[in-house]
């Protein structure tokens, strides 16, 4: 998308310098703002994402819409409306205006539609009730969604967490980094839930589903109904039987309270070990480097992440990690630890303030299980997100749902999936038989690369490399035969962004 120099949008722009999928960036008042031509329409929305402010101009415009570069964020041009996850607030709006061979910015458009007592009524065939099992990503969205679209009926998220729904990726990122102050990490405040009428119960565990009765049991005894049933349980973290004596100081990594029981370690730590070349642990490995603390990282793997992003990228990865500091030990695990001292298989010991693990998760799926739902190492769901008992939907790490993009059932522990599958199942559970289509999407951040990836590929023929990983500017694509199957990029956002529309693309509507 190309990006001419900023101008004042009121008082016009010539028509031959909006050319289709043009953008001119500038402001309105004093609000930032891009005007952009699509086919023969022009719109002017605000600059930049909701989520984590990048800038629009440098996105994707598709159709009546615009695709943030950083994390795939969706907006409609034409109302500002957050379309599509990680971003969950609108951009603003503007009319637009053409006179002769200029267009012009006129009056702010008024702001989608979002608050309960905006809506004249739920929409038809809408359940008596929703209740959301799980406080995170996929819930918040789901609840989000139910009251952008009209639903006035209850809504319950039960929420194991002691916090209210927040920034999960962080955990591991900037909030550990300590780049990220920790009112950043809310996804919404306190007072949005009262606002929008959704009852959040923290510290709730749900101790069964009564499927036949259409109730869930609280572990308090409570009893709960619903209409609707939304599980959005996330994953657990692998626990390793690890034997330890006194004084070690052994943590996992899964929520924001995990997060603050590592930092206050920190206080009086100057060395860690990470178990585990997952992707929260090598983000932990780079969060506690930028802290000042000596990290060793232990993992089975010949190569760090090479069966998620192959033998190259997963070397550069290394590489880039040995650049600021980390001492890795592969094809090694922890047996024991002592105190501060970490014995490794082949015996060697490390010296160790503080271990974390990570060594992967499991789908938290006993609900379901037990339940009665199908299950199958997730819990599967049709297209439209919906288990095999109707009326109860499942979304985020714990959904195996059929892929459109690569023909198989797959499960993925994506936060920005999550959120998505969240949206969508509310949309179903309100009667709009919206398939799940979008081409899965994460981010991992490195020290200063971050990797972006879209699609899914748990196998692939070739890895095939444009540019250079060593001048962290390059797309890698995954391809089983003539099928790009996943693309991962390093400093070609928009590169990222045009592979999850050719993926998305090629996917004919189910059903067709």
């Amino acid at each position: 998308m190309e990006q001419t120099d900023r101008v004042d949008l009121r008082e016009g722009v010539a028509v031959d310098d909006l050319e289709h999928g043009k953008v001119v960036s500038g402001r309105v008042g004093d609000e930032d703002a891009i005007l952009v031509a699509s086919g023969q329409d022009y719109f002017a929305v605000g600059a930049a994402c909701t989520h984590y402010h990048a800038l629009l101009a440098d996105g994707l415009i598709v159709d009546d819409t615009v695709r943030c570069p950083m994390h795939h964020a969706c907006f409609s041009l034409r109302t500002g409306e957050a379309l599509r996850a990680p971003a969950l607030d609108p951009i603003a709006a503007w009319r637009v205006e053409r006179v002769v061979d200029k267009v012009f910015v006129r009056e702010r458009l008024p702001p989608p539609k979002r608050s309960i007592g905006s809506a004249t009524a739920s929409p038809p065939n809408a359940p008596t009730s929703v209740v959301i099992v799980g406080g995170g990503a996929a819930g918040l969205a789901a609840a989000d969604m139910l009251r952008r679209e009209g639903y006035s009926g209850p809504v319950t998220i039960l929420s194991a967490d002691d916090t209210p729904p927040y920034d999960r990726p962080n955990v591991s990122k900037d909030f550990l980094a300590g780049t990220a102050p920790e009112e950043w990490m809310p996804l919404r405040e306190v007072k949005y839930y009262a606002e929008q009428d959704i009852d959040l119960m923290l510290n709730q565990r749900v101790a069964s589903i009564d499927v036949a009765r259409r109730l869930v049991r609280l572990g308090d005894g409570r009893e709960l109904g619903f209409g609707s049933l939304l599980l959005a349980t996330g994953a657990d973290p692998i626990r390793l039987e690890l034997p330890s004596t006194a004084g070690a100081r052994i943590f996992y990594l899964r929520t924001i309270a995990d997060c603050r029981a590592i930092l206050a370690a920190l206080n009086s730590a100057k060395t860690a070990v990470i178990v585990g070349t997952s992707f929260i642990g090598l983000e932990v490995a780079a969060s506690l480097r930028a802290r000042g603390i000596e990290v060793h990282v232990a993992g089975l793997d010949r190569v760090p992440l090479e069966r998620v992003l192959g033998p190259e990228v997963g070397s550069f990865v290394q590489a880039l990690h040995e650049q600021h500091g980390v001492t890795f030990h592969l094809g090694q695990s922890a047996t024991r630890v002592d105190g501060t001292q970490v014995t490794l298989t082949n015996g060697r010991t490390l010296q160790a303030d503080l271990v974390v693990l990570g060594v992967g998760v499991r789908p938290a799926i006993a609900l379901a299980e037990t339940a009665g739902l199908t299950v199958d190492r997730g819990i599967t769901v049709n297209e439209y997100l919906e288990t095999s008992a109707p009326g109860i939907f499942a979304a985020g790490d714990i959904a195996r749902w059929p892929d459109p993009h690569s023909g198989e059932r797959i499960r993925v522990e994506h936060w920005v999936v999550a959120q998505r599958q969240g949206q969508v199942a509310a949309r179903n559970i309100l009667g709009s038989r919206q398939p799940f289509a979008a081409a899965p999407f994460f981010w991992s951040q490195h020290y200063d690369v971050a990797i972006n990836y879209v699609g899914h590929a748990d196998k692939w023929d070739a890895i095939v490399i444009e540019g250079a990983l060593s001048s962290h500017d390059c797309a890698v694509s995954y391809r089983k035969g003539e099928r790009t199957l996943a693309v991962a990029t390093i400093g070609r956002d928009l590169a990222n962004l045009r592979a999850e529309r050719l993926l998305e693309a090629q996917v004919a509507p189910v059903g067709a």
